[in-house]
């Protein structure tokens, strides 16, 4: 089995504070879920998934802000004007932050002072296939695959400061 690494300096973690998790090959759109890992770092974990959930029932847009060429304006978005409801997405992201806060229980951490430090997605492999064509031709059809990395870190109380 592969050693996964993340994009996050391993230096910058402090082991008994952050909790992480990945999502490898997820069948998602690169692009939209760099948007909505965007959307959601920095925000508290309670509130990322009150945000994930209000997206997948079209209540809430992510705000884009790459490929936004003939997008669509949607309401609510305060400093950007374009936005999407990118659901699969959406739902596949959640996973991923919900399995970083199982990791962040098995430690030990208050959940209730968990925010997200670093999220990121990117492009993973792409898998190649053949769809067949008239006259016994074939196109290919490739299926892309992103790789999401959520890492939780615990805030810390107002006597620790």
């Amino acid at each position: 089995m592969p050693k996964w690494g993340y994009s996050i300096i391993e230096e910058m973690l402090n082991p008994e504070k952050t909790a992480k998790a990945s999502g490898r090959e997820l069948k998602v759109s690169h692009k939209a879920a760099r948007e909505v890992c965007r959307a959601v770092k920095g925000m508290d974990l309670v509130q990322s998934k009150d945000f994930l959930r209000d997206v997948m029932i079209k209540k809430k847009a992510v705000p884009y802000s790459r490929y936004t060429k003939k997008l669509g304006h949607k309401g609510g978005l305060v400093n950007h004007c374009v936005g999407r409801f990118p659901i699969k997405c959406a739902e596949q992201i959640l996973h991923v932050i919900e399995a970083a806060q199982a990791n962040a229980e098995n430690k030990g951490l208050d959940v209730d002072r968990l925010k997200i430090m670093h999220a990121a997605a990117y492009q993973g492999i792409k898998l190649k296939r053949f769809m067949p064509r008239a006259h016994g031709r074939a196109s290919p059809k490739f299926d892309t695959t992103t790789h999401v990395e959520i890492v939780l870190e615990e805030k810390p109380t107002q006597g620790e400061q």
